[in-house]
């Protein structure tokens, strides 16, 4: 049993190792860091709680979480009701057209977030004002040079990215059904709608829990789609938490500032997504 043990501690050693090295140890240091003046290359002062007292007068860093909230918020309704419909159209009978629909749809999601955010700069800036000139509509005319357009073109280029990840996840789920349940409802005579709804829809509610976290989780934290789209302008009325922390980080070269920033924004995460984790597998097991 020693031996065993001993055995198994070895070949775990190498992951434990690595998960220090990348994740526990630099956290810890990220939190030491949250309590001092640092620029990136040393320590000046120890200023305790300072530079958590100073970033809830920041007006600015205070605007970036309330605008990330309302992203977010936009952000997931819109991936999961398209990720849903689409896996629902991809799961209907359709011979060799729904490997063919299911590989188009998870596309973007293979595309890095840079390049995502440039390819929709263009079809802003230059396809849509394309369309205003040939139409005349004011609708399609400088999307990205006001708050209200710049946020909806941030969501916008978020669910077309990340709804084809998160149809996989409801395939996955829908294919688990029994074909039993479906046939007995339909001879039933329930439609479609009913068999949706009252069949379908509860036994997916552990791919919600899933997909809901996923795509929360990653709304938070976008910060290339944000550079690459908007750059945070106008004026950073578009400007996202992340970006807000690297801002202050590498442009102000106030690390220690910054870190506390991160610190505050971890929890945010933290406990929105244990909140949403709670709620959902709640109604999991209520279903």
């Amino acid at each position: 049993m020693k031996m065993k043990n001993l055995t198994y501690w070895l070949f775990l050693a190498p992951c434990i190792a690595a998960l220090a090295i990348v994740l526990i140890i630099p956290f810890f240091q990220g939190v030491y860091y949250s309590f001092t003046e640092y620029n990136g290359f040393q320590v000046k002062e120890f200023v305790g709680f300072e530079n958590y007292i100073n970033l809830f007068k920041d007006d600015q860093f205070l605007y970036s979480l309330l605008f990330t909230g309302g992203f977010s918020i936009a952000s997931v309704i819109g991936i999961n009701v398209i990720g849903l419909l689409l896996a629902l159209f991809v799961t209907q009978k359709m011979g060799k057209f729904n490997t063919v629909f299911r590989t188009v749809f998870f596309m973007p999601n293979l595309i890095g977030g840079i390049i995502l955010g440039f390819i929709w700069q263009f079809i802003f800036l230059k396809a849509f004002e394309g369309v205003a000139e040939l139409t005349g509509l004011e609708f399609f005319k400088g999307w990205l040079s006001d708050t209200e357009t710049g946020f909806w073109g941030l969501v916008i280029l978020f669910i077309w990215q990340m709804s084809g990840y998160i149809m996989i996840i409801y395939i996955s789920f829908l294919n688990n059904i029994p074909d039993e349940l479906i046939e007995a409802s339909t001879i039933d005579g329930a439609n479609v709608w009913q068999r949706f709804w009252r069949i379908k829809f509860p036994l997916l509610a552990p791919a919600f829990t899933v997909s809901l976290f996923l795509s929360l989780s990653n709304a938070f934290k976008v910060y290339d789609q944000n550079m690459a789209l908007t750059a945070g302008g106008p004026f950073s009325s578009t400007q996202m938490a992340t970006m807000n922390i690297y801002d202050t980080a590498f442009k102000v070269q106030e690390m220690g500032y910054a870190q506390a920033k991160a610190i505050i924004f971890l929890l945010i995460i933290t406990a929105i997504s244990v909140i949403q984790l709670y709620m959902t597998r709640k109604r999991e097991t209520d279903l």
